[in-house]
């Protein structure tokens, strides 16, 4: 069994709102009010969308060629750890706070606007920058904001970048190159995404429907999460992480869930688990048909006796890069109330996919259970990643 490292401070800005606070409240009463209906992300049908809400921290102006909605979501999130974080930085030194944040859309918004302004006025805009939308621009937008000088870097592998960050920040922290990092997500609404989805024709108009005989597809959304991670025991412990990459389809999962199992075996071996340790599941659930089906048939496999589950995409949107470190600070939630986020969709269950034990409005985690959660992402190409969090032991 792997030494384990403890999550002691979580930020979080979504869908359903900024700070632990806001998100729990909208989380567990299952509120989908920032799943939002807009125009101009798609050529001739609306696109419905997670959308954060209200303003954002401006970047500071030393930084300025940093400006990009993604960074500013990552600064939101950052300002509600900042006194840890910078308790941190004080007592380990600036050299020993690493960063490792997934992202798959870094500023790819502002990409677009500035390739929008080279078509209708010949030149890019005079305040674009192209580190603005590279892929690794957040880590260096917060090492140079914090001036911290361990390892920083993005991991972009789709939507399990943020998942696969934390397997890296806890290397980082095993191999004694790091004794705190920071270790999140952040993914922004950008055309690309939406338009890419859409010709794959994976996206719905309607709010997602996971696991339902109706389902149609997903919802993108934007947000970001970022955990302080170290090895000073606090109540919130990181157990164990799996991966495994089938490589079954450029797009398509494998249909029978080959690689999503491997990934929860793997994790619940890592952590020296069973499957009826584990005490909730937030399944990847995006609401298409493909990634349902194979899914429920690998969770029905690796906990044949069930398992309160649930998907949270109805109330965050799909966040793409940032999904699996927002969904690990779901469980995070979860683990500090000792409620369950619901599984929002229309009750009307696929008779072709296994039957999971969905979680309803109000349920709470039972006073006899080992307080473990379990999170999935799967991205295309067959990337997958499972992480289970827990009560410090």
């Amino acid at each position: 069994m792997n030494r384990p490292y403890y999550l002691p401070a979580l930020g979080i800005v979504n869908a359903l709102g900024s700070g632990i606070d806001e998100v729990a409240q909208g989380l567990f009463r299952g509120d989908t009010r920032g799943m939002v209906l807009e125009d101009g992300w798609l050529p001739a049908v609306p696109a419905r969308v997670g959308r954060v809400r209200g303003t954002l921290p401006e970047i500071p102006l030393a930084l300025s060629d940093y400006t990009s909605r993604n960074n500013r979501l990552l600064l939101a999130a950052l300002a509600q750890i900042r006194a840890d974080v910078d308790e941190a930085i004080a007592r380990f030194g600036r050299d020993r706070v690493g960063i490792v944040l997934g992202t798959s859309t870094s500023g790819i918004a502002e990409g677009e606007a500035a390739i929008a302004a080279l078509r209708n006025d010949g030149r890019l805009p005079p305040d674009y920058r192209y580190v603005q939308q590279e892929l690794g621009s957040p880590a260096m937008f917060l090492s140079r904001l914090l001036e911290v000088g361990g390892p920083a870097y993005c991991v972009s592998t789709a939507c399990t970048s943020s998942a696969k960050a934390f397997v890296s920040a806890r290397r980082l922290l095993r191999h004694g190159l790091c004794d705190a990092v920071l270790v999140g997500g952040v993914d922004s609404l950008c055309k690309l995404t939406i338009n890419g989805f859409a010709a794959l024709e994976s996206v719905s108009t309607d709010l997602c429907n996971p696991m339902s005989r109706k389902r149609k597809g997903i919802n993108i959304g934007e947000g970001a999460a970022l955990f302080l991670m170290c090895g000073d025991e606090s109540d919130i412990a990181f157990l164990g992480a799996g991966e495994s990459s089938d490589a079954y389809h450029i797009s398509a999962p494998h249909p029978e869930g080959a690689g999503a199992e491997t990934a929860m075996r793997a994790a619940l071996a890592d952590a020296g688990l069973s499957a009826g340790d584990v005490d909730y599941l937030n399944m990847h659930a995006t609401a298409t048909p493909k990634n349902d089906e194979m899914e429920s048939r690998a969770i029905s496999r690796v906990f044949p006796e069930g398992i309160p589950a649930s998907g949270t995409k109805p109330l965050t949107g799909h966040t793409l890069g940032a999904a699996g470190a927002l969904e690990l600070g779901l469980c995070w939630l979860a683990l500090r109330s000792g409620r369950l986020p619901p599984h929002v969709w229309d009750g009307e269950a696929d008779p072709a996919l296994p039957t999971l034990r969905l979680v309803g409005t109000g349920q709470e985690l039972s006073t006899t259970s080992n307080r473990i959660c379990m999170s999935n992402s799967f991205a295309f190409g067959g990337s997958n990643a499972s992480l289970l969090i827990g009560d410090a032991r």
